[in-house]
Order: C-alpha cells, then structure tokens, then sequence
C-alpha cells in the first residue's frame, strides 16, 4: 500500500514547467556539451597527428598513426569514461549529486588544457603525454553521465521528466556540432594563412610548423564551456530527493525546493524518519532484497546500453568510406596538412547536422508521449533493418551510382540510434531505481555501455578489414570485411530489442512509484518490483 507522498516531492512531481527547469537543463547540458565535445573532438585531429609525428617522407602517402598509438589515442578515454562512471556514480550517492558534481568539471578543464599542452622530446613522448592527460580528462566525463542524469531525474516534474533528462542528453549532439564548427575555423585560418602544397607536389613544404598549434587549440578549447559552467552549477542547491530519502535532512530539502519552487513547504521530520526505518528502503546494491526488485531492470539497462554502443561507436568505422563515396575528402596525399583537417571538419559538421541533431530532438520531444520503451525498441529495430539493408547487397552499395542510396541508409542508422536506444539507454538508469543507489546505478549502466563503446571501436576496427590481406589498412592484419561485419552489428541490434523486454516504462510515474520507495507494505514492494516490465 502507497503512503501519502512526501509533500517536497510531490510538489517536485506536480511543479508546472517554470524558469528553474529550463536552468537545471542548460547547466546539466552543458556539461554533455563538452562531454561530447572533448570524446569526439579527437577524430577531427588523429590524421594531423599521424602527418605531423608519423611522416616518412621517403614515402608515396603522409604518415598516419600506427595501429596500436591509434587505438591509445582514440579509446584511453573512453577508458577514462567507464572508471569515471562508475567510481562518480558510487561517489554521487555516498557525498551527494552537488558536492561532486564541480570535480568533474574541474578535471574536465584541467585536463582538456593539458591535453593541448602535451609536449615530449620524442613523438612516442609527445602521444604519451597526451594519453595521460585523455585518460583522466575521460575520468571526469564519466562522472558527468551519472550525475547529470539523476540531478535531471530528481528536479524534473513527473509529466516531462523524460522530455528534460533527453535535452540534458540532446546537447551531446550541440558538442559534437560544436567540434566540427571550431575545427572548420580554426583550420580554414591557418589554411588561408599558410599557403602550403599538397603533399604529391611538395612532400616536405605539405606540412607548415604552425599544423601543431591546430590539434592543440582544437583539444583546449574543451575547457572553455566547461569553465563558464562550475559557477552556475555551484550555485545548485542539492536535490531534495537526495537530502530527503538519503541524507533524511527534511528541514534542509523543504527549504532549498522552497527556494526553487518559490512555494512554502513543510519539514516533514516525522514522515522521514519513519521512511528510514522501513525495510523497502534499505537494502543495499548487492543485496537478495535489490536482486528481487531491480535486478532484471539492472541487467536490462546494462546490456542494451551495452549492445547499443558496440553499433553506434562501430558507426564510426564506416565514415571513411562515406566520405571518400561522396567525395567529401579527396586522398590524403593530394592535400596538404591543415586542408586536411578542414575536410574532415566539414564532413563530421554536416553529419552532425543532417542526422545527429535531429535524432536527439526527436526523442526530446516525443519520449513523453510514445514512452521509453516503444522509442528505444523502434530504434533498435530500425537500426537492426538498415543495417541488414546495407550488409546483404554491400557489393550494390560499392558501385558508384548507388553510393548516394548508401549515404542515405547509413545516415538514417545514426538518426534512428538517437531518435531510439541512444537516448533512452541514458533516460531510464535515472529513473527505475531508490535514490540511495539511482547514481550509482546509472553509473554501472553507463560503463557498461562504454565497455561496448571500446568494442565497437576497436574489436570492428580490426574486424572491418579486408579479408584479402593485400587490402587492409596499414599495419592491420586481415579481418572478416565491411559485409560481415554489418552483418554482425545488425545481429547485435537484434538482440538488443529482446533486452529491451527487461526495461520498464517509466512514463508518468513519480521516482517513487517507480522504485517502491514510498510503499508501507513490503510484500507489495516486492510485488510491484517483479511486475511486469512491458508497457500493457
């Protein structure tokens, strides 16, 4: 049997759309802003690296980055991203969301400098340095995952709440805009400022000095939206979910919602008290008691988040051969350095804005009415669809009258990962399980994910190559081929709709109802954490 709800939260649940929402939006985005921003930046950048530390001027092609620096340079923070997940997560339920949600951003600006500061007297050193300081800028992104999302969960009213922690989420599409458009400008300056040839013309003069400020700017100006952000975050008042449920501070959360909500409310002393004393709410991670409850939603929201990002960072793979199809970005050895980081620019920023961006706010707007579960399982099927579509006839997609038919099936994979799985898998972690244990949770959710993320991009990196080894990239051995291995993410797509099936609907409820932390009779607790989880 429900309780009569704390008046705090249901004044939460029931608030009308009003100035403070739209705030805890903007700081909490802007963090995914240059979350995104700092993770994806570093694409626009690896061939210019290779250029300049890897050249081999005795050679036809300008250098690019050996196999195993190139896995170091694009996955260490993705590395940095899952430890940062889970230790944050942890973090966020013992201190509180507002106390470690400035860490993270402090690491985030430090490192993002020192990144671009990364200095060695050998290449090997120079890479190595820059690994460090991606590492530990990737920790700090972690954090923000976890914490972003249940800050969201835990301010939001019950009607919208979906719509709120998606746009939290949709600015992840702004940064990764974002990094196109400053590559795009910083590149075009210095290209227009130092006239250089292409490398088949001028080997040696196809690479100006000043190339090496590019990547460095590129990499520092991360820090910039992260900075202007801590003040604003700092000023936050700690959710009332968290003071209330785990810190049993009435008083402290009916004056601080009072604040934001400009309304008065009562400390209810006595009614949290006496929720701190019932069995439904405390029962730790690894206890029989959250297996019985939330174990089946853990393992859901861990494996599809999981499957989802093995399908959508393996995305990734296939870019090259898109652009060089359209001819956005002619052979490396016909252009020099600098005019090769402003293609590459151009095309990250047109497919930002053509199928990233929109994906996101498709789901922003519409999660709320068609629910969590009936987007994410229409992104997994989608998803699962185009890419059977491009694997079975791959031999029709490589002849070039019908290169542009195969631009449209691959964007329409990357609008139907985000208009599906890549933002629900974020939404539901913050909002199915009790406070004590939400950003914690979320946070091994997210890892999970990320581990996916590092087998996309690099078990694919390998697996993509050719099977001829007369065809593979340099220093890579032969792998299973592009066909295959789009038949093998649609597979994963596949099995990611079955685990949607252990995800609950969360549309319209309060947190409370969600995760049984307000209900007096535990025998109905339990009940109600082994309801059915497929929307009726």
């Amino acid at each position: 049997m429900a309780r009569e709800q704390l008046g705090v939260l249901n004044a939460l649940d029931v608030a009308k759309t009003q100035w403070y929402h739209f705030t805890a939006i903007v700081i909490a985005g802007m963090g995914f802003f240059t979350d995104a921003y700092d993770l994806f930046c570093i694409s626009l950048v690896t061939k210019l690296l290779g250029r300049i530390y890897y050249t081999d001027y005795d050679k036809d092609k300008p250098g690019t980055l050996p196999p195993n620096v190139a896995a170091a340079v694009n996955g260490v923070a993705l590395c940095g991203t899952l430890a940062g997940q889970l230790f944050f997560g942890w973090l966020g339920d013992k201190l509180g969301r507002k106390k470690v949600y400035g860490i993270t951003l402090i690491l985030m600006v430090v490192c993002s400098l020192a990144s671009g500061l990364s200095f060695g007297g050998t290449p090997e050193g120079t890479i190595a340095t820059l690994c460090f300081f991606r590492f530990w800028l990737g920790f700090g992104i972690g954090g923000d995952y976890p914490l972003s999302a249940t800050i969201m969960s835990e301010y939001a009213n019950k009607k919208t709440r979906g719509a709120f922690i998606a746009a939290v989420f949709a600015m992840q599409g702004f940064g990764i805009l974002a990094g196109g458009i400053v590559g795009l400008i910083v590149s075009s300056a210095f290209d227009h400022r130092f006239k250089t040839p292409p490398y088949s013309d001028s080997r040696r003069a196809s690479l100006a000095p000043q190339a090496d400020y590019i990547w460095r700017i590129i990499l520092m100006f991360g820090a910039l939206p992260a900075a202007l952000t801590y003040y604003w975050r700092m000023k936050m008042p700690e959710t009332a979910r968290y003071t209330a449920l785990v810190a049993k501070n009435a008083k402290q959360a009916a004056a601080d919602m009072s604040k934001v909500l400009h309304v008065d409310l009562e400390a209810e002393e006595a009614k949290v008290r006496k929720l701190a004393t019932e069995q439904s709410n405390s029962f730790g991670l690894f206890s029989k008691e959250f297996a019985k409850r939330h174990g089946l939603h853990l393992v859901g929201t861990t494996t599809t988040w999981f499957l989802l990002d093995i399908a959508f960072y393996s995305q990734n793979l296939f870019q090259k051969d898109i652009f060089s199809a359209i001819n956005w970005i002619p052979k490396a050895a016909e252009m020099n350095a600098i005019h090769e980081v402003y293609r590459i620019a151009r095309a990250q920023t047109l497919i930002a804005l053509c199928s990233t961006v929109p994906g996101y706010w498709f789901t922003v707007f519409l999660i709320d009415y068609m629910g969590r579960f009936a987007i994410q399982l229409m992104g997994f099927f989608f998803m699962t669809v185009f890419m059977f579509a491009l694997a079975i006839p791959y031999h029709h997609w490589t002849l070039k009258p019908n290169r542009i038919g195969f631009v449209v099936i691959y964007s329409l994979t990357f609008f139907f990962a985000n208009f599906g799985p890549n933002a629900t898998t974020f939404v539901v972690p913050a909002e199915i399980f009790p406070a004590r244990l939400r950003s914690t949770c979320h946070g091994i959710s997210a890892a999970a994910g990320k581990a996916g993320a590092i087998v996309g991009a690099f078990g694919f990196l390998y697996a993509a190559q050719s099977q001829d080894k007369t065809k593979t990239d340099a220093g890579y051995p032969p792998g299973i081929g592009v066909k295959n291995s789009l038949i093998a993410l649609g597979v994963i797509n596949f099995f990611g709709m079955l685990f949607t099936l252990l995800v609950p609907e969360s549309k319209g409820k309060s947190l409370e109802e969600l995760t049984g932390e307000n209900e007096e009779n535990d025998a109905e607790t339990q009940d109600a954490g082994t309801a059915r989880t497929v929307p009726v």
